[in-house]
């Protein structure tokens, strides 16, 4: 055989490098939405039987509830596919436009630039604008910014006074719980970077120390105490269990320590069903509720919502000011670092065995918060109450909102929580999780870094896309951005 015909049959770089059509991240994302389609039209259609499993399936399939939900995707696809060139120019135009400098209201859009402008951009611009001018001076002068967090504070204070019972119960019993755990799981999942699949289980160990302490537990305590001095208790205990579980997982990374995370759960678990003797198993315990007791005045919480409600709100804020503080501190730069690259971070002098166990102890202290405020609300506790669900769902509003950001992470908790009861009348309780998913799916193309993420996290996106950086975006693609 000649080497000509050796060099024929040798395939060119460029035909190596060629993607096959259905690796193409278009086609990707196409599949993966006509996938949520079909999952979500026979979530929304009807539902099966016991005697016929397939019977909705094929109902589904031929009512035209599937196409209508095919319809849909495809044109989600085809706007952000085909349509991104064009809005690409709109939002370039708008970014040009609003990076113009501007000294204050009056220079919004001056007389003579609206007609310049076409009608789909000069709005947005207006818009932008305007945005840009509230922040800056909520930024520079400080007693508006002030005013604007005091004017947030007393809406919060106020909003179970504006709803109805039922929700009243959801921002306590749900959205306050969540909002504290999401906190302490930032710490350790957006800003240390460990990834934590357990994390509820720090959270039943604060509701068992506030049953146990208050002598709802089989086993007696050595003294008897109030709701109030067992929050303190349990932080100290939930900071020790934070400190086991992160001592033998220091050289474990990603998906290794996940899974040990997650073991981690299912131990606490398993030891809460079936040591009976000491935690009541499956029966569960009861426990007292909050109460003050002052001697000329005394007060104790009773089954409405809203005092529970004030209390969680009074920790949240001061959880939120103390973190913050601690996220621009040296601890919280160490764990960027850690987050960035560890091994970078341990050449250049950080005690990276210090600081993982600073943010497994930190993280888990505020799910000893909530879990004895969640208990001693409802007055009950039991093993099923922890489930590794609750996990999943605390890791997704942290991730939903935006690794690394406490108003994004916030944001999420509160967004995703309120959205599965606000479906309750209208869709299947069984079916509610399915347009959760169905939500991240689209948030997780489109939207990787959250609703409201952290700058670092956005601009560490944003190099990996461009492949001018080293940072772990979600689906960023190897070598930058694919057309």
């Amino acid at each position: 055989m000649s080497a000509t015909t050796v060099e024929r049959k040798r395939p060119s770089a460029a035909r190596l490098r060629r993607r096959v059509w259905y690796r193409e991240p278009r086609v990707r994302r196409l599949f993966v939405l006509l996938a949520t389609a079909v999952v979500l039209a026979n979530v929304t259609g009807a539902q099966g039987v016991r005697g016929d499993l397939f019977a909705a399936l094929e109902e589904n399939t031929t009512s035209g509830t599937l196409g209508v939900w095919l319809s849909l995707a495809v044109a989600v696809w085809l706007v952000r596919e085909f349509g991104h060139d064009a809005i690409g120019r709109v939002t370039g135009r708008v970014r040009q436009e609003v990076a113009r400098p501007h000294s204050g209201p009056a220079d919004l859009l001056p007389a003579g630039e609206r007609g310049a402008l076409k009608a789909a951009t000069w709005l947005p611009v207006v818009l932008i604008r305007t945005v840009r001018l509230v922040t800056d001076l909520l930024r520079r002068v400080a007693w508006l910014r002030w005013s604007a967090l005091g004017g947030l504070l007393a809406y919060l204070i106020a909003l179970p006074l504006l709803v109805s019972a039922f929700w009243q119960t959801v921002l306590v019993d749900q959205i306050g719980m969540f909002v504290l755990v999401a906190i302490g799981l930032n710490v350790v999942v957006g800003w240390a970077g460990m990834l934590d699949l357990g994390f509820i289980a720090f959270f039943a160990i604060g509701a068992y120390s506030a049953a146990y302490w208050t002598g709802g537990l089989p086993t007696a305590p050595p003294v008897e105490l109030n709701n109030f001095l067992v929050i303190p208790i349990a932080v100290v205990t939930c900071l020790i269990a934070g400190v086991l579980l992160g001592a033998p997982t220091l050289r474990l990374r990603g998906d290794y320590l996940a899974i040990v995370t997650l073991g981690f759960h299912e131990i606490v678990y398993l030891v809460a069903q079936n040591w009976t003797g000491f935690t009541g198993g499956p029966r569960g315990a009861q426990l007292d509720r909050f109460s003050v007791d002052l001697g000329f005045w005394s007060y104790e919480w009773g089954l409405d919502p809203r005092p529970y409600y004030w209390l969680q709100l009074g920790f949240v804020v001061v959880v939120i000011f103390l973190f913050l503080r601690l996220e621009h501190s040296r601890v919280g730069r160490a764990w960027t670092a850690i987050r960035e690259d560890e091994v970078a971070a341990a050449a250049t002098g950080v005690d990276t065995v210090r600081f993982k166990l600073l943010a497994f102890a930190i993280g888990a202290s505020t799910s000893g918060i909530a879990g004895v405020i969640y208990a001693s609300k409802l007055g009950f506790i039991n093993s099923e109450m922890f489930v590794v669900l609750l996990s999943v769902l605390a890791l997704s509003y942290v991730v939903f909102g935006g690794m690394g950001s406490v108003p994004g992470v916030l944001l999420g908790a509160a967004l995703l929580v309120w959205l599965p009861e606000y479906l309750r009348d209208s869709v299947d309780p069984q079916d509610r999780y399915m347009y959760l998913g169905g939500l991240l799916v689209l948030m997780m193309i489109y939207r990787p870094q959250g609703l409201l993420p952290s700058r670092r996290r956005q601009r560490e996106l944003r190099m990996a896309e461009q492949g001018t950086g080293g940072a772990d975006a979600l689906g960023a693609q190897p070598g930058g951005a694919v057309a």
